[in-house]
This record gives C-alpha cells, sequence and structure tokens, in this order.
C-alpha cells in the first residue's frame, strides 16, 4: 500500500514523527496531489486539558492533515522533562475520536543514521543526537499501543528523498512517494497507562 491509496480511506491525518522526519514534505503533498486542508497544531498544551486543542481540530468539515506533536509529548517529555504532559487514557480517548472521524495516525519514519545526519547538518545540541535511537523506539511503542484505537499508517522516508516525499515537481523533480504500512490490532480497548511513560 502506498499513501495515496492509504488516504482514500481516511478523511483525518495525524502526520508525527521523530525530529528529523520530513512532515512538511509529506503535508504540502496531501494538500496540493489529495486536497487536504492542512494545519498544525500548537506545540503550546493547556495545563488543565492538554488534548482540548487537538480534539478542537477534529471539527473541522472535509479532509483535514494534521501537523501534530500528541504522540511527540509522550515521547519526548519522558526524555527530555522526566514525564509527559498528556496521559495515555488521554492519548487513547484522542485516538478514539480520530477513528471516529475515519481518521488515521501517519507515523513519519526513518532510519536512526538518516535521522541524525539530518540534525546535524541543522545544527542540533549534541542532545539531540544522543536521543535519537530511544526516540525512534519510544514512537514504535506510542504508535504500537496507539494502533488498539486507532489505525496507524507508519511511512518510512527512503534515504535518498533528502527530506520528504514529495519533491516539488514545480522545479522538475518527479514526485517520489513512499510506502506507507498500515496496522490495526482487534485487542480490546485498554484504559490502564502502559509502562513507557509513567506519570508523575
Amino acid at each position: 500500500m502506498n499513501l495515496d491509496q492509504a488516504v482514500t480511506e481516511h478523511r483525518t491525518l495525524i502526520v508525527e514523527g521523530c525530529d528529523g522526519v520530513g512532515r512538511d514534505a509529506l503535508l504540502t503533498g496531501l494538500a496540493r496531489r489529495h486536497g487536504y486542508a492542512v494545519t498544525h497544531a500548537s506545540r503550546d498544551l493547556p495545563h488543565v486539558d492538554p488534548v482540548r486543542p487537538y480534539r478542537e481540530l477534529l471539527r473541522h468539515d472535509g479532509a483535514l492533515a494534521v501537523d501534530a506533536g500528541l504522540v511527540g509529548e509522550l515521547v519526548y517529555g519522558p526524555l527530555r522533562r522526566g514525564h509527559s504532559r498528556v496521559t495515555w487514557i488521554q492519548a487513547f480517548d484522542f485516538a478514539e475520536a480520530v477513528a471516529e472521524r475515519h481518521g488515521a495516525f501517519v507515523h513519519m519514519t526513518a532510519p536512526v543514521r538518516v535521522l541524525a545526519d539530518r540534525l546535524a547538518a541543522r545544527g542540533a545540541p549534541a542532545a539531540a543526537l544522543a536521543e535519537i535511537g530511544a526516540a525512534v523506539t519510544g514512537y514504535d511503542h506510542a504508535f504500537s499501543t496507539l494502533a488498539e484505537h486507532a489505525p496507524v499508517l507508519t511511512v518510512e522516508e527512503r534515504s535518498t528523498c533528502g527530506g520528504g516525499p514529495d519533491r516539488d515537481p514545480d522545479h522538475g523533480g518527479a514526485v517520489s512517494e513512499p510506502p506507507a504500512a498500515s496496522f490495526t490490532r482487534p485487542f480490546p480497548r485498554i484504559r490502564s497507562p502502559v509502562p513507557f511513560a509513567e506519570q508523575s
């Protein structure tokens, strides 16, 4: 399955991935070739209800693609602050709201070496480079858990893409679409946090 096929099944796509993946290029492709309205979720989460801005985005009519950071908070919060501002129960509830809107998460990923090279080229600090492997593992864990509540499409970037799957055809580049795999799990919907990111 490629992304062109996957988007025909989902009118809402929540796009996330480690620092260094090409989200902007993918979102541009979704808007240009598939007519998605693209929005960027605020990284400033309300203290009392951090998932509220994400739920409000789902009120948009029509096909919607969100450059999100909710899963990123589940991953980078524990890595950088020792805890996540978003609980797993809140994330599960949001995932179910996404599924009810005929939506899916898009897990963008790339090999650790590719991400490290990109971040180093951008002048990322040593701390960011040191956490790449843990972040990749964290995203894999988070999305496999969220797949119990909503569809997840995994898009692995090719290292030759140079940062994204949608090169600009106006500059003579052919569109290169990375493969997408989808998975869902017919498990019971659990309501307890998993050990990966204990809340404090």
